[in-house]
């Protein structure tokens, strides 16, 4: 059953929470919470996100939040680091803030920087986690396929465990799969299933070893475990730079999956300054906790966005639910 406006509109708390560093080009993350009968849920796609797109997102804060959750398998999750296109020194700074963490997702393709840049990067995660880490490189759709050739045979000396969307299309994908199986690096699918029409494409075709998966952009965690069950490939549970709060529906999914064989994209409040929640999920011994966060009346308040901006959140919800409504009455 779907929520009313009313009720996602009465509660709505939209939020901005900076970041240590600049990452997808931002310093400033803004998020709308909801608080359903099943507890605080998210709403926060990007802003350069058109209506159609966020409108899956606000699906799955309605799913989070009014909808019960399957009691999870298991109790924690083992996350990753996230480095950003920061310099090679900066490195175990930004390491540090996920202690005990045995893997690092390291963002490469940087516009305005170079390839030497990420071969400095790379290897600076490389000596600190030592050969028993884990290191995946993420260039978010920004190589074409000679590019990512090139780029992926020079960081392949640092053991990469997969490549996360070297290219954008899912005719690249299966090129570059074809012309780097020799080197035996996976290919992993992120922005072609959560940002196409068709998330299923990109396993049809075997444009991917392994498919990135994330509950928000995706519908919620019922609808992402569909597609899981239907894709039949490896899949990393990860998020999309959420509060604790949308960090906590990741949660609820990765602890939904009968196995998860790569640790998880879900440790990314360390990016933020601050955080809407009284006990941040921030990573602990590798892992986050799988609950709902109780969310800090006082941190709302403080972290409360400008009245210009909320009223840009609160229209787009409005038009997102539209969109909603009209689905689910299909």
């Amino acid at each position: 059953m779907l929520a009313h406006l009313d009720d996602l509109l009465g509660t709505a708390r939209v939020v901005q929470l900076p970041m240590r560093s600049r990452f997808r080009g931002i310093t400033l993350r803004e998020a709308v919470l909801f608080e359903g009968p099943e507890g605080w849920t998210e709403f926060s796609p990007f802003v350069e996100y058109g209506d159609e797109e966020a409108a899956a997102w606000l699906h799955a804060a309605i799913d989070f939040g009014w909808r019960a959750q399957s009691a999870p398998l298991r109790r924690e999750i083992p996350v990753n680091a996230t480095i950003p296109a920061v310099a090679a020194e900066a490195v175990p700074d930004v390491l540090d803030r996920y202690p005990g963490a045995r893997t690092a997702k390291v963002k490469v393709a940087e516009p305005g920087q170079t390839l030497a840049d990420d071969v400095a990067r790379v290897r600076a995660v490389r000596d600190r986690l030592g050969p028993e880490g884990r290191v995946r490189v993420d260039a978010n759709a920004l190589w074409n396929v000679d590019e990512a050739e090139h780029a992926i045979h020079a960081l392949a000396p640092f053991d990469l465990e997969y490549v996360e969307q070297p290219c954008a299309t899912v005719e690249e994908l299966a090129e570059i799969r074809t012309r780097t199986r020799y080197m035996d690096i996976p290919i992993a699918a992120d922005e072609s299933v959560r940002k196409a029409s068709d998330p299923l494409a990109v396993a049809r075709a075997g444009a991917a070893d392994l498919l990135v998966i994330k509950a928000q952009p995706l519908g919620g965690v019922h609808a992402a475990l569909r597609i899981v069950a239907e894709a039949g490939l490896p899949v990393v549970i990860s998020s999309a730079l959420d509060t604790s709060v949308g960090i906590a529906m990741g949660a609820y999914l990765a602890a939904s999956m009968p196995t998860l064989e790569f640790d998880c994209g879900l440790g990314t409040v360390a990016m933020f300054e601050e955080d809407v929640a009284v006990s941040p999920l921030v990573p602990v011994d590798g892992a986050i906790r799988v609950e709902r966060p109780e969310v800090a009346v006082a941190q709302l308040e403080r972290l409360s966005a400008p009245d210009g901006r909320r009223d840009w959140w609160l229209d787009r919800v409005r038009r997102c639910y539209r969109l909603v409504e009209r689905a689910t009455a299909l």
